[in-house]
């Protein structure tokens, strides 16, 4: 009989739980698909007592991560801790130091340290496996560092964080303002109590830079890519967007260019008739163009216990299948000491544009005023549009909507500096990229 493949988890939260879970009801299904039993043999989380719901009968306990990720007892160390230092990277470390394949969610941990841990992983002919660090249960790791093998990726791009995506969802839905929406998602689960991390693009950052560095061979780089989150959308951008003819999204877009890789995280337009404006709630979707296959999108749940655990059970499979001695892909697609420095692009002038959206004086001259310091900076306008002021203000205020053609965020910020010191603008303008997705 063939043995079993003993695993080790670190962290018995809301995926952990489901891991264990879905191991045991499906012990059977595991076996015939991976070919050995898959058992869980050793446990820690940070509270013992803690009812989870699940049943830890059979598994030894460790009181810390270490002891769990050096243990005889254990062939697979899965972190599921999250924190993007220790314990989780001491813990990672000891685990590859002691001959045991890693599974990890923790793309924070990744984003900081991937390459150093790809490295060791490699160096000790063992295989470090994330699939479930970016999009949830999308299977977007494997298709990139295994069934894009034969192709050059120019662009890989979507919708990377649920929390943010059920917000603008609902706000749109609904007319609540980001507040609320907010409120309603920390009170369902999908926003933590601190949100920061979602909301301000930070979370998107580090699963677009691991999918970067698969895309285009480069060192894992979350410093260098743009960034904006959405706590500055109202719902006059959404009602303004949807009139237009677009949808709001938090886009994370990493793109290759000559002069290096160009990535950013933030707010965008997309068109309503395209496959990413469709992209609903808590829903995850990644778009990848290349050479060869041309354009591929995969969408599906990005978070969640049960399809987080079904994307680590994956990579648990793919190690039990493995055969000892066998030589392993490298975690990043390529060999981590073939990865060449990330070259941070500067932002180019945008395709597709920017929308504006202004609270000017409704006086004599605004318009003039607006129109001047664009051309100013030599910014071509595709359409101005006055819409109709709300509140007791109303009568002396005018709400502009300008959208531009292709033309730089510089020009654009020295243009809105130019208005504001005519007099001629109240509040803080707004300004959003429209993204062109052909």
């Amino acid at each position: 009989m063939t043995s079993p493949l003993r695993l080790g988890i670190a962290g018995i939260g809301t995926v952990g739980a489901a891991l264990i879970r879905l191991v045991q009801d499906k012990a059977s299904m595991l076996e015939e698909r991976c070919g050995r039993p898959v058992e869980i043999t050793g446990v820690n989380a940070r509270d013992k007592n803690k009812d989870r719901g699940i049943s830890l009968e059979g598994m030894t306990w460790f009181d810390d991560p270490a002891s769990l990720a050096k243990s005889d007892e254990i062939d697979v160390f899965v972190e599921l801790m999250g924190g993007e230092d220790d314990p989780a990277l001491s813990a990672v470390k000891d685990a590859l130091n002691a001959g045991k394949h890693v599974v990890t969610a923790n793309k924070a941990l990744l984003a900081k340290h991937g390459v150093e841990l790809a490295q060791l992983s490699e160096s000790k002919g063992l295989l470090l496996n994330f699939e479930a660090a970016v999009a949830g249960g999308i299977p977007v790791i494997k298709v990139m560092r295994e069934s894009l093998t034969a192709n050059s990726v120019s662009r890989v791009f979507g919708i990377m964080n649920g929390t943010c995506n059920y917000i603008l969802t609902r706000m749109e839905d609904e007319g609540l303002s980001f507040d609320a929406c907010l409120a309603d998602a920390q009170a369902l689960g999908f926003a933590e109590a601190d949100p920061t991390f979602d909301i301000e693009g930070n979370d998107t950052a580090h699963k677009l830079a691991i999918l970067a560095s698969l895309a285009f061979g480069t060192r894992i780089a979350p410093d260098a890519i743009y960034l904006e989150g959405i706590s500055k959308i109202t719902t006059d951008d959404i009602e303004a967007a949807r009139d237009l003819g677009y949808r709001i999204k938090l886009l994370g877009v990493a793109s290759r260019t000559s002069a290096g890789v160009e990535s950013r995280v933030h707010p965008a337009m997309v068109p309503l008739g395209s496959p990413i404006a469709q992209i609903a709630g808590v829903t995850n979707a990644v778009s990848i163009e290349a050479d060869t296959v041309g354009s591929l999108m995969m969408s599906g749940p990005g978070a969640g216990g049960d399809a987080t655990a079904s994307a680590v059970a994956s990579d648990i499979c793919d190690i039990a299948k493995s055969k000892p001695g066998h030589q392993h892909g490298p975690a990043l697609g390529q060999p981590a000491v073939s990865l060449v420095p990330h070259e941070r692009a500067e932002m180019r002038a945008h395709a597709g544009g920017y929308f504006i959206r202004l609270t000017v004086l409704d006086q004599p001259g605004t318009m003039a005023s607006i129109a001047t310091r664009m051309a100013e900076q030599e910014i071509s306008l595709e359409s101005i549009v006055q819409r109709r002021a709300k509140g007791e203000s109303a009568s002396e205020l005018a709400p502009i909507i300008l959208i531009t053609h292709e033309t730089t965020e510089a020009a654009i910020k020295t243009a809105l500096k130019g208005i504001e010191s005519d007099g001629r603008l109240k509040g803080e303008a707004q300004m959003i990229r429209i993204e062109k997705l052909g």
